[in-house]
């Protein structure tokens, strides 16, 4: 492919970088990979980062620094002869005296083996190796090649830088579109830059996009229906199902419930939604923040839950995603209580300390003579049959728990209700104590 036919983006990658574009809280004055790359020593890395934030290009400007053969691999493409190609080439470099940048794009593609058959290459300076990921690489990316590369996290590029090389791809003669003579209104060269949401490929392909409808129309402009044609059918949001990205959604819905912030909450989950994400999962996380944070605070947070997922069955998108959107409205403003999940927790950890606890018997089932005979359901007081409908003293956990208190209401909502029944229920109990106590002094 000849300079002319390779895309914009390709075209306009830094060449310097002063050329590159964001990443100054990594590319600074003084910030230490700036520091490593006007001073030729790098060192292997993953850089971590959405598309197009710059990972490939830096990856060449560190080779291109230290005077280095550069050798990409992508890890969806490339197999283990792949990789050995590569390090017999980065052996022979080393014999003439020459350093290799081994860039892996997508490192997280390959499975842990791959992974490992870097490792002696890189401990023995045969590489120096430069990992590109799109998700956490604390997740994807085996721990023994973390430990042996530093971690560079690269963030969507700010507005201003893209709008900047979106002016660098109208102006350039040599690489960009200079010699066609476009002009583009600042206003919708901020269409554009908003449109591409931190990411500078995805900003040059719609803008070469654009200036390619303008030469079959015959205009220069490149705004108003030709950039409206250009940008559509493509999302505007960064929206990864299943990523690292999906799941901070995720976590904001949850934290802004929580944090009982209905406007936020709308914000997050209409993100998902226009991101594509299932409404139905949408709708599955609000019913467990329901009982996770709300509880018996407001028990009709469950309720609403449950409603907005029939509703959402029923109607389908996008008339349901709105019910799915009161629930998180209500869910937000509702009182909130993790009482009965701190409870349940505590619980489940005396299960898993204690073992099979057996059931007293007098709550045990008696349907038999014989179950009966040896006790099962003796001495069992109908709570109906009882004052105020309470056995007062009665017990009912096994005998080594019998003091513990796994629920404890908050006093937040209906749970303030709730707090006020246990408190007069444990007055009885102390109540029928000290009487049964009393009663046995005197016998």
């Amino acid at each position: 492919m000849s300079a002319e036919q390779a895309p914009l983006a390709d075209r306009l990658r830094p060449r310097s970088l002063a050329e590159f574009a964001g990443q100054t809280h990594l590319l600074a004055e003084g910030k230490p990979l700036r520091l490593a790359l006007d001073g030729g020593r790098i060192h292997s890395m993953i850089l971590w980062g959405p598309p197009g934030s710059g990972k490939t290009t830096l990856a060449r400007l560190a080779a291109k620094a230290t005077e280095a053969d550069f050798i990409g691999l992508s890890a969806v493409l490339a197999g283990v002869r792949d990789i050995r190609s590569a390090v017999d080439a980065a052996r022979a470099n080393r014999t003439a005296g020459r350093g290799t940048v081994l860039f892996v794009d997508e490192v997280h593609r390959f499975n842990k083996a791959q992974q490992d058959a870097f490792l002696p290459h890189v401990e023995d300076g045969t590489v120096v190796f430069i990992g590109a990921t799109t998700e956490n690489p604390s997740f994807e990316v085996n721990s023994a090649l973390i430990s042996r590369a530093r971690v560079y996290v690269l963030a969507p590029v700010e507005e201003r830088a893209i709008a900047r090389v979106v002016e660098r791809a109208l102006e350039d003669v040599e690489c960009g579109l200079g010699r066609h003579g476009f002009a583009m209104d600042p206003s919708d060269r901020d269409q554009l830059v908003e449109a591409a949401d931190g990411d500078v490929r995805r900003a040059l392909n719609a803008l070469e996009l654009a200036a390619g409808l303008a030469m079959q129309a015959g205009e220069n402009r490149l705004g108003g229906e030709l950039l409206a044609e250009a940008l559509a059918g493509g999302s505007l949001r960064r929206f990864d199902k299943g990523g690292d990205a999906f799941y901070d959604l995720i976590s904001a819905v949850h934290k802004s419930i929580r944090g009982s912030s209905p406007d936020a909450a709308l914000y997050w989950i209409g993100r998902l939604l226009d991101g594509g994400c299932d409404p139905l999962y949408v709708v599955r996380r609000l019913v467990r923040v329901a009982s996770e944070d709300i509880g018996n605070a407001d028990p009709r947070a469950l309720r609403l839950a449950l409603d907005a997922w029939e509703a959402y069955e029923r109607l389908g998108s996008p008339e349901g995603e709105l019910a799915i959107a009161q629930a998180g409205a209500y869910l937000a403003c509702a009182a909130k209580s993790d009482a009965v999940y701190k409870g349940f927790g505590a619980a489940t950890a005396d299960i898993r300390r204690h073992g099979s606890l057996p059931v007293p018997l007098h709550l045990r089932n008696a349907p038999t003579s014989l179950m009966r005979e040896l006790g099962h359901g003796r001495s069992y007081r109908h709570a109906h049959d009882e004052p105020e409908g309470y056995a007062a003293g009665e017990t009912y956990l096994p005998e080594r728990l019998a003091a513990r208190r796994y629920y404890t209401p908050v006093a937040r909502g209906l749970e303030i209700r709730i707090a006020e029944k246990l408190a007069r229920l444990r007055e009885l109990d102390r109540a029928a104590q000290g009487r049964s106590r009393k009663g046995n002094r005197d016998a």
